[in-house]
């Protein structure tokens, strides 16, 4: 396996970052993971878009798209695989033991994870921990995870793929790495982005494919949803089962996601860079 960092290929066993990097250290950084499929990323220009907004949130240099793409490609031939996980890491890079930033500049790394379909189906849970809607890395794609690792962890404790979060307003907010969708009188709606939930790839294409709407949800609208659904980069469009302990949709996809779920498998099809 081969990945990128700081300027070309190298071999995994023998790629090294510093132990004083900032990613490292203060979780100083931001990513992207992208969908690769047979060598070609699905939606890069909106993946590299949504990380030079996450790079000017944070105060970083805005990453260069131009060599992230060479980047990218140079792996993705280096690691032929049918479906991949393509992750762009960009951090502050070497830098003093606190959380002033030193004056080595970012580092980057591009990598290659072979990955398989998701299930059509899984099951969710709700946490009692909080989003902050009005925090300083509010909607940015931060290596800043730690918070999502604990609430995944209690999900598979209960035997489920992802946790889902309000803010601290009581309002249905996201997934740990996933935007949620709800149907309500066979309508879509999801958390607008002011709900603090991260402005998901997938999920803008989702709205803009299916004419879901933004709304202001409170958390039980998943008690009474009809129907609910994840979309991710690499979930595409994923139905949900269950919530907690409510069967949704007698188990299965209901109608208006499996509509969802058709028309996001065609668009994207059609355009790989949309």
């Amino acid at each position: 396996m081969k990945i990128w960092l700081d300027g070309g290929l190298q071999d995994i066993e023998s790629a090294r970052v510093s132990v004083f990097d900032h990613g490292l250290t203060v979780g100083d950084g931001i990513f992207e993971t992208v969908k690769a499929v047979d060598g070609r990323p699905f939606a890069l220009t909106r993946h590299l878009d949504r990380l030079t907004r996450s790079a000017r949130g944070l105060g970083l240099p805005d990453p260069d798209h131009d060599e992230i793409r060479a980047a990218c490609a140079a792996v993705m031939a280096a690691n032929p695989m049918p479906l991949g996980r393509l992750r762009i890491t960009y951090t502050g890079g070497h830098g003093p033991l606190g959380s002033d930033r030193g004056e080595h500049g970012p580092t980057l790394v591009v990598a290659l994870g072979e990955t398989v379909r998701r299930p059509d189906t899984t099951a969710v849970v709700t946490v009692p921990w909080t989003r902050n809607e009005r925090g300083a890395l509010t909607g940015l794609k931060t290596t800043s995870y730690a918070e999502n690792v604990v609430a995944l962890a209690r999900a598979h404790d209960q035997g489920a793929s992802e946790a889902l979060f309000g803010n601290t307003v009581g309002q249905l907010c996201e997934g740990t790495g996933s935007n949620v969708f709800v149907v309500l009188d066979g309508e879509i709606h999801t958390p607008p982005v002011s709900s603090g939930c991260l402005p998901g790839i997938t999920r803008a294409l989702v709205v803009e494919w299916t004419g879901a709407k933004e709304t202001d949800l409170p958390l039980d609208a998943l008690e009474r949803a009809e129907e609910v659904f994840l979309t991710s980069t690499l979930r595409d469009v994923q139905a949900v089962h269950r919530v907690d302990g409510r069967e949704v949709a007698g188990g299965a996809p209901g109608a208006v996601t499996a509509k969802a779920m058709r028309v996001f498998e065609e668009r994207a099809g059609e355009d790989l860079d949309p």
